[in-house]
């Protein structure tokens, strides 16, 4: 990609810069080697004091070493897989057209070359930083100026003449608030017992040493069960008599048809009721007239009696049960030997008594609050009337700069930290009893081969994709014209 005189020109003069940068920078750096006798006005000083030696650490006690684990047994060979056989070629995909030449582009016209930059001159070098003196007397401070006068403060409109509010009505009075009733005399509590000073509490005994359990006997190997005999067949079912059909269910009479009620009497029309008078008396009520009789409702017919049903025929006796062979005698199982007494397991030491603890006092009970009495309501409050508008007030008037304050000396250095006192030494933990070995697990049965695995059947061979044809590269985009440069020249 090409780029503008322009670019070219400030290019080459920034690397001009850069060389006489690096010319000035070894000389002086040449001059500092050789005057490296004088003594450096501020001596490197320790950020912040040196810790103190750490005390070393305790050593921790040995523990007993474990017993070795029984080795893995050995994992059997599994057979070698078979050799994947080779894929076949795939073919050959047919050559695609050439495409056509693209005709080339015209060449852009050169760029006028930029006139260079002139040569910046060197800068001169930074004289020595003198050492500071002691802390010096406080300068006098500038007088401060005066401030310029506030602006007049204009003066504000006359209110607007406020307007005739209606007559306040009077507030009611405030019921007189009833007298609180007087509260109980606190009554005489007494005196807080000092509590009695816990007892030490005794230190306990060292528990004693865990005895060894014997060695469980082996257990006997129970004998092997009898076989149990095969039962004789049962004997055939016997055919059953065939159940007789029962006689049908006699036909249900059908009940008397409801008679016709009496048509019921109209009631007597409603008289209207009187004009409401005023709220304060209320008028007396007028009587309801008497509810007609009511008329009485006939008898409800006799329910008829219902037909005997047929007597139920005997059922025929069932066949008597054959007799079945009698069952064999299971044989008597083996008696199961007596297993061997267990040890005798050594009994623990007692643990010792806890004292008792002191019991605590009492609390006294708390008097009874006197009822709270209920607080009159408030009266409301009336409406306020609406403010006049505030006038706006002048700008302030700037604030002038204030004269810089002096530079600050250095603080002195911090005071060295003291060392931190030894940590008591921390008393050896008693050793712990040895493990007993645990019993050797039995040797695991090998595991049978597995079979070996049929071979897959080849896959059709699959076509070979061409190659795709490369993609002919961009042309280049013409530079910037007369008019168009970079941003901020």
């Amino acid at each position: 990609m090409t780029t503008s005189p322009r670019r070219r020109s400030v290019l080459a003069s920034a690397a001009t810069v850069a060389a006489l940068a690096a010319a000035t920078l070894a000389s002086a750096g040449a001059a500092y080697a050789q005057d490296r006798t004088t003594p450096q006005p501020y001596p490197n000083q320790p950020a912040h004091p040196r810790h103190a030696v750490r005390p070393a650490v305790p050593v921790r006690p040995a523990y007993p070493i474990h017993p070795e684990k029984p080795a893995i047994p050995v994992k059997p060979v599994f057979p070698v897989h078979p050799v994947k056989p080779e894929l076949p070629q795939r073919p050959v995909k047919p050559e695609y057209p050439i495409h056509p030449v693209r005709p080339a582009h015209p060449a852009h016209p050169v760029k006028p070359v930029y006139p260079e930059r002139p040569v910046r001159p060197e800068l001169p070098q930074r004289p020595v930083k003198p050492e500071l003196p002691q802390r010096p007397v406080k300068p006098v401070y500038p007088v401060k100026p005066e401030l310029p006068r506030r602006p007049v403060k204009p003066e504000l409109p006359q209110h607007p003449v406020r307007p005739v509010y209606p007559v306040k009505p009077e507030l009611p009075q405030r019921p007189v608030k009833p007298e609180l009733p007087q509260r109980p005399v606190r009554p005489v509590y007494p005196v807080k017992p000092e509590l009695p000073q816990r007892p030490v509490k005794p230190e306990l005994p060292q528990r004693p040493v865990k005895p060894a359990y014997p060695e469980l006997p082996v257990k006997p190997q129970l004998p092997q069960r009898p076989v149990k005999p095969e039962l004789p067949q049962r004997p055939v079912r016997p055919a059953y008599p065939v159940k007789p059909e029962l006689p049908q269910r006699p036909v249900k009479p059908q009940l008397p048809v409801k008679p016709q009620l009496p048509v019921k009497p109209q009631l007597p029309v409603k008289p209207q009721l009187p004009v409401k008078p005023e709220l304060p008396q209320r008028p007396v009520k007028p009587a309801y007239p008497e509810l007609p009789v009511k008329p009485q409702l006939p008898q409800r017919p006799v329910k008829p009696e219902l037909p005997q049903r047929p007597v139920k025929p005997e059922l025929p006796q069932r066949p008597a049960k054959p007799a079945y062979p009698a069952k064999p005698e299971l044989p008597q199982r083996p008696v199961k030997p007596e297993l061997p007494q267990r040890p005798v397991k050594p009994e623990l030491p007692q643990r010792p008594v806890k004292p008792e603890m002191p019991q605590r006092p009492m609390k006294p009970e708390l008097p009874q609050r006197p009822a709270k009495p209920e607080l009159p309501q408030r009266p409301m409050k009336p409406a306020y009337p609406q403010r006049p508008v505030k006038p706006e007030l002048p700008q302030r008037p700037v604030k002038p700069e204030l004269p810089q304050r002096p530079a600050k000396p250095e603080l002195p250095q911090r005071p060295m930290k003291p060392a931190y006192p030894q940590r008591p030494v921390k008393p050896e933990l008693p050793q712990r009893p040895v493990k007993p070995e645990l019993p050797q697990h039995p040797a695991r049965p090998e595991l049978p081969q597995h079979p070996v695995k049929p071979e897959i059947p080849q896959h059709p061979a699959k076509p070979e994709i061409p190659q795709h044809p490369g993609k002919p590269g961009y042309p280049q985009h013409p530079g910037p014209g007369p008019g168009r440069g970079l941003r901020g020249e």
